[in-house]
């Protein structure tokens, strides 16, 4: 196999380049070198996916048997279609990471692989799309299903979608289990949010990684869900934080209208936390069959924490800055609770 990963240094592309070598795969990465060092055993070329005469430098280093983007949440649909139309003669297949985001009924409703889509064209430029009153539907939503528009346009039916909701792991440059893990090695009380029995969907970068190159090698189309199908507990998702910081703190499951109360940020503040309640009801069976494989969820923290202290982080990316509720914050919250 002859794959060409738009990305491909760091978090997601990092790790569907290094699981495609260790099959012995011919492996190109497409970046623009900017964000990390490229993966040993790969064939780079850097260049940028919105300039004309950097796709067709980049063509020349084809055919491949599939190309899989991992780049385009930073694009708009617009510069997705340049991209697939430029290498289209060069590559049979298109697997395409997207979102959850891009459903009408993301987070509201439960969601399956054939729940609708929103609309947007696939040559929209960034301006197209609003964002909701209530955070939904997003801008962003809209981009990313333009953008799958745009990989339909040229690929049909060679294209297949990959929808995950939360992605975690060792890599990750957005923050969220890295803030929960700083905040739980802290100790004394932490704000929870309650139910504690809520289940939550996150899944890893390395299985997500290793059904998109799966899915380089497959003859499927369309879209998949990636979410983990057994999700974890709120609790024990928190339990495993304590475990592997060998952290002596105590979680205060605190009700959610208190926390909307107190002016709790959701997704940010508490990141995974969110009350709609399709957020965390999204059916990843069809890809179940096509195998997809979630390892548990404390292996995904164990194996974070220990990343987290070998101080790896490839780039200061501007969302690790959004996420965690401040100290004071916290404090009053807990104070209210007494």
């Amino acid at each position: 196999m002859r794959i060409l990963v738009i990305g491909g240094t760091w978090f997601l592309g990092k790790s569907i380049a290094e699981q495609a070598l260790a099959r012995g795969w011919e492996v190109t990465t497409f970046n623009r070198g900017r964000s990390s060092r490229d993966v040993a055993g790969v064939q780079p070329v850097h260049g940028d996916r919105t300039v004309p005469e950097d796709l067709d430098r980049l063509a020349g280093h084809g055919p491949w048997d599939a190309v899989i983007d991992t780049s385009s949440s930073d694009f708009p649909p617009r510069d997705v279609l340049l991209s697939t139309t430029a290498l289209r003669p060069v590559a049979q297949r298109w697997v395409h990471i997207s979102t959850v985001s891009v459903y009408e009924g993301w987070p509201h409703q439960s969601l399956t692989d054939a729940s609708p889509l929103l609309q947007c064209p696939p040559d929209a430029d960034e301006t197209y799309g609003y964002t909701g009153e209530d955070g939904s539907p997003t801008t962003y939503g809209f981009q990313k299903a333009g953008g799958e528009r745009a990989v339909t346009e040229a690929f049909g039916e060679a294209a297949v979608f990959l929808r995950p909701g939360v992605i975690l792991g060792p890599g990750e440059y957005v923050g969220r289990l890295p803030w929960w893990l700083h905040r739980v090695q802290r100790g004394a009380r932490i704000v929870a949010p309650a139910p504690a029995k809520q289940r939550i969907q996150p899944v890893d970068v390395r299985d997500v990684a290793a059904f998109a190159v799966d899915q380089a090698a497959a003859s499927t189309s369309g879209g998949y869900n990636l979410t983990h199908p057994e999700g974890i507990t709120f609790a024990d998702f928190l339990a495993a934080c304590l475990e592997v910081t060998d952290s002596t703190g105590r979680p205060v499951w605190v009700a959610p209208e208190l926390l909307i109360e107190q002016g709790v940020t959701q997704w940010t503040e508490l990141p995974l936390w969110r009350t709609h309640a399709g957020v965390w009801s999204v059916d990843s069976g069809r890809a179940v069959a096509a195998g997809l494989r979630c390892r548990p969820i404390a292996e995904t923290v164990r194996d974070t924490w220990a990343w987290l202290a070998r101080d790896e982080r490839p780039v200061d990316h501007p969302r690790w800055a959004e996420h965690g509720i401040a100290p004071e914050k916290e404090a009053k919250i807990l104070a209210s609770l007494s």
